[in-house]
């Protein structure tokens, strides 16, 4: 590695680690510092690929709790005599809470207050307590406690762990890798969606309730044990971070050309005042707002409309499948075509399907309305992936945990207008006026996607001065 502006400095291995490697910092024309010449393995003991499939499984195990939650509501009514407005305020509070815990998690795991495992394991015990709320607690004001307040601040430490883990881990590749996880939020709810909507009545709830908790205790429990962040500033070892864009071989090296890393590490404060998190969460705010609105009426307006439960169910689950693999399929596009590129793109799909899904149950078109439920499906989950590889790209990776969890705090906003407010829109306006909305706040948020910028890559970029180093 060599640079007119690169300065090296060699620093002795950890002394906990068994290989006696050391490491270097090497720092670019920017003043970004990398940490290289410590693979995966010198740290792990076993490929970094684990750090994909442990989050992987976690939040495929969480995902029951928000997509296929809908599925559950009229048997939760029924059993607990809540109204649709009470299951609706239910859902949009835990979405809340799942979202509102990103930030302070963040600003305690990057000041070590909280590890990446115990944050796991909370999550997993909090998760529990909300399903176990959900079955036995019969008014709906301790219900909401217990499983939006409770469960969802335990499926936002579990998220935003499961994200900002694999971000560190593959900063070179962070697309494909972060689509792939943040998939599997949507898709693992598959097999609920149809319990939900076929084995799942007033007098089995409770112990169908009870078994899925324990399920998520388990599962995460077991994935968080192997949980461990990298070093601050870790650069894989194979990739030059310092080579020209293009001139390295490899998925990785492709990537760089269209998402080259950040100019260095911005703190919460900066990120700010660039300008661009500002403009992030409130795309977040409309986009997932819209991706929530459908996950909420989806299987209502079906019913209403006439198609019967099996089109509803099997809507809400190719919603569920789409929503997920669609994360990953825009994560592996977005490192060919540029995340902004391919934001837009998706944004613009997600809008378009809300006025179809109007067309075809105008139409009563079972199979114009399972296809506007696929798109929906991929729009509304595809952007989750981009924002959170977009964040580390242009902010960096050693706050990430803060900055996206400033970002995706914009979901807090979203579960209110897309749950609760959604549903007094649908009662002023009816599922056609409501989609319209929804529609068009898409397509002024992919307007908004078309004005981010990289900060720091163009002469008109606000970039705040950055904090001194300390000396080593």
């Amino acid at each position: 590695m060599t640079s007119d502006h690169m300065k090296t400095r060699r620093v002795p291995a950890e002394p906990d680690r068994s290989h006696h490697n050391t490491y270097r910092e090497v720092t670019d024309a920017r003043g970004r510092v990398y940490r290289v010449g410590e693979t995966d393995r010198d740290i792990l003991g076993h490929s970094r690929k684990l750090m994909v499939y442990l989050p992987w499984l976690s939040m495929m195990a969480i995902s029951v709790s928000e997509y296929a939650y809908g599925s559950a509501e009229d048997t939760l009514s029924a059993a607990h005599g809540w109204t649709q407005s009470d299951t609706f305020w239910i859902l949009s509070v835990w979405i809340f809470f799942q979202a509102g815990i990103a930030f302070p998690a963040g600003w305690l795991r990057e000041r070590g207050l909280l590890t990446a495992r115990r944050a796991m394991y909370m999550g997993a015990l909090m998760c529990l307590l909300g399903f176990l709320a959900l079955a036995h607690l019969r008014d709906v004001v301790p219900a909401i406690v217990g499983f939006g307040v409770v469960g969802g601040v335990g499926s936002g430490l579990i998220y935003a762990t499961c994200i900002n883990m694999v971000g560190k881990w593959f900063p070179e590749r962070r697309g494909a890798k972060t689509g792939f996880v943040n998939g599997g939020f949507a898709y693992g709810s598959l097999p609920f969606i149809f319990i939900f909507n076929y084995a799942f009545d007033t007098g089995n709830f409770e112990q169908v309730l009870d078994l899925i908790g324990g399920y998520v205790l388990v599962v995460v429990a077991v994935c968080a044990f192997f949980f461990r962040d990298p070093p601050k500033n870790w650069w894989p070892a194979d990739v030059d971070p310092l080579a020209r864009p293009g001139n390295g071989a490899g998925a990785g090296a492709r990537s760089l050309v269209k998402n080259p890393p950040a100019v260095r590490q911005f703190t919460p404060g900066e990120a700010v005042r660039t300008g661009m998190l500002p403009l992030m969460w409130v795309m977040i705010v409309m986009t997932a707002g819209v991706s929530i609105f459908g996950i909420s009426f989806q299987v209502d307006f079906a019913k209403e409309v006439g198609f019967g439960p099996l089109v509803a169910a099997s809507s809400m689950g190719v919603m569920a499948v789409i929503n997920g693999i669609g994360r990953a399929v825009v994560g592996w596009l977005s490192d060919l075509w540029g995340r902004r590129t391919t934001l837009v793109f998706v944004i613009v799909v997600l809008g378009l399907a809300q006025f179809g899904v109007i067309w075809a149950g105008e139409a009563k078109n079972q199979w114009l309305f399972l296809f506007f439920a696929f798109l929906s499906g991929f729009g509304g989950g595809a952007f989750y992936p981009l924002f959170a590889a977009l964040t580390p790209d242009y902010f960096g990776e050693n706050y990430n945990a803060t900055n996206y969890g400033l970002v995706y705090s914009g979901k807090l906003i979203s579960g209110l207008f897309g749950g609760g407010l959604g549903s007094m829109v649908v009662g002023a306006w009816g599922y056609d006026g409501a989609y319209a909305l929804a529609g068009g706040v898409s397509m002024v948020a992919a307007g908004l996607a078309l004005l981010l910028r990289q900060p720091g890559r163009g002469g008109t970029d606000r970039v705040p001065a950055p904090r001194p180093r300390p000396a080593a």
